[in-house]
């Protein structure tokens, strides 16, 4: 059974730090794309960042360029999400997913993937 499980979210102050971990079980992770998701309250879900299939590239949405970082542990069937200057506006419900193939450039079209995860809450707040 395919399944992917996210952890590591919490309450966190502004310029905090969070790493989110993504296991994967009933696949290998290594070969598919993957990408990272949240949804805040009263908004739609949004791409955070994702890591390409064929070469292992990876991109970032503009508001967190520069303080996420999206990495994969093949050995562990795991990929993470390190979150750093976590801001109030981070907070959201974070999910990873997964898919043998995304076209390139559409890693932030949620469609794209079959496999989600069941979320992991953030909250940024003093």
């Amino acid at each position: 059974q395919v399944r992917l499980v996210e952890s590591g979210g919490g309450l966190v102050q502004p310029g905090g730090s969070l790493r989110l971990s993504c296991a994967a079980s009933g696949f290998t992770l290594d070969g598919y794309a993957i990408g990272w998701f949240r949804q805040a309250p009263g908004k739609e879900r949004e791409g955070v960042s994702c890591s390409s299939s064929s070469d292992g590239s990876t991109d970032y949405a503009e508001s967190v360029k520069g303080r996420f970082a999206i990495s994969r542990d093949n050995a562990k069937n795991t990929v993470y999400l390190q979150m750093n200057s976590l801001k109030p506006e981070d907070t959201a419900v974070y999910y990873c997913a997964a898919d043998p193939h995304v076209d390139y450039g559409k890693g932030f079209i949620a469609h794209e993937y079959d496999y989600w995860g069941q979320g992991t809450q953030v909250t940024v707040s003093s």
